[in-house]
Order: C-alpha cells, then sequence, then structure tokens
C-alpha cells in the first residue's frame, strides 16, 4: 500500500465532509480504493487529525487486549474497522492479523515472542552446570546443547557449500577469460 502524506489525507477527508464527492467520486478523482477513504474519514471522525498521522512510534499491545479484541471481533458482527475505532486503534489490518494468527494457532499465538538470538553457554558454565543439577535439568541443558550443535552443523555446512560454489564460480570465470584471451591472440 502506497503512503500518503498527511497534508494529502487531510486534503481528501475535507473535500469529503465539505460534500465536494463522495467515496467513489474522490477514490476515481485521486486513484485511491474506496476503502482507504472511508478508513481515513473514519479516522478523522473518531481520532481527528491525530488519525491520519503516521505513528513513527511501534505500538506494543497486552496479550490480554489482543485476545480481547479477538474475541470481540469473533462474537460480535463489527468489521475490523468498526472495530479498531472502537477500541482506539488506527489500523485494522493489525486486527485481522491477529485475528487470523488466532484461528491458525489459537490463544499462544497472541503471546509475544522473544526476540533474539539464543543466547549460547561457555564452557566452564556447562560444566558447572552439569556438575550441580539434577536428572531433569541436566536432560534440558543436554537438549540445549544438542540443538545448538545440530545448528552449528547446519551454519558450517551452509557455508562450507557457499565458499565451494564461489571457487567454482571463480574457476570458470579465469578459465573464460583465458579463452576469450587466447582466442584474441589466434586472430591477430
Amino acid at each position: 500500500m502506497a503512503k500518503y502524506s498527511f497534508e494529502f489525507k487531510i486534503k481528501l477527508v475535507n473535500e469529503y465532509l465539505r460534500g465536494e464527492g463522495g467515496y467513489w467520486t474522490l477514490s476515481k478523482r485521486y486513484g485511491i480504493e474506496t476503502a482507504v477513504i472511508r478508513r481515513w474519514v473514519n479516522n478523522y471522525n473518531r481520532f481527528g487529525e491525530q488519525g491520519l498521522m503516521r505513528s513513527r512510534v511501534k505500538q506494543f499491545y497486552s496479550f490480554e487486549f489482543k485476545l480481547h479484541v479477538v474475541e470481540l471481533y469473533l462474537t460480535s458482527e463489527l468489521s475490523y474497522q468498526e472495530l479498531a475505532l472502537q477500541v482506539g486503534m488506527t489500523d485494522p489490518a493489525t486486527i485481522t492479523r491477529w485475528v487470523q494468527d488466532y484461528r491458525a494457532a489459537g490463544p499462544e499465538a497472541l503471546k509475544p515472542k522473544k526476540k533474539g538470538r539464543k543466547r549460547t553457554m561457555d564452557k566452564e558454565e556447562v560444566i558447572r552446570k552439569i556438575e550441580n543439577g539434577d536428572s531433569e535439568e541436566q536432560k534440558e541443558l543436554l537438549k540445549q546443547l544438542q540443538e545448538e550443535n545440530l545448528r552449528l552443523r547446519i551454519e558450517n555446512a551452509f557455508l562450507k557449500e557457499a565458499r565451494r560454489l564461489r571457487l567454482e564460480e571463480e574457476a570458470l570465470l579465469r578459465k573464460q577469460r583465458e579463452s576469450s584471451t587466447a582466442s584474441e591472440e589466434n586472430s591477430n
């Protein structure tokens, strides 16, 4: 979806509110979908000019809020747009994504996910944990080590293959250069 400036959005909303055209007329005039214009008008009516501004701050929602919104959508006859306005959100696409995730994987899909790479353990920490840990903790630690070992083997194999392909490509290019140089010398 194209990003439109705040000035353009407010101009279009004002034209609609002054009666200079309906959704369909403005859609044809500016080449924008009627649903987008309708969303801008609804956001303007609900939130004022703030509803048309692009947010530069990423909004975080709690698991409970997401679950509440999804359940509201599933139990009511509200559209995504109407529900977004009702709960104070300007982007109904966020609710659409939550509902799709919920339908695919249940409530667990709405929980926040850990960011970044798993922390690797240093050797001394591993030995200390194994020596001091009970059997359940040792099993979990062993599982983590096996997963890390597998990940590193895959990464190593990938890097070796990438290096092999690069060297083959360089050899092929070198051979092509040599043959083109030789053909130039023969033609002279």
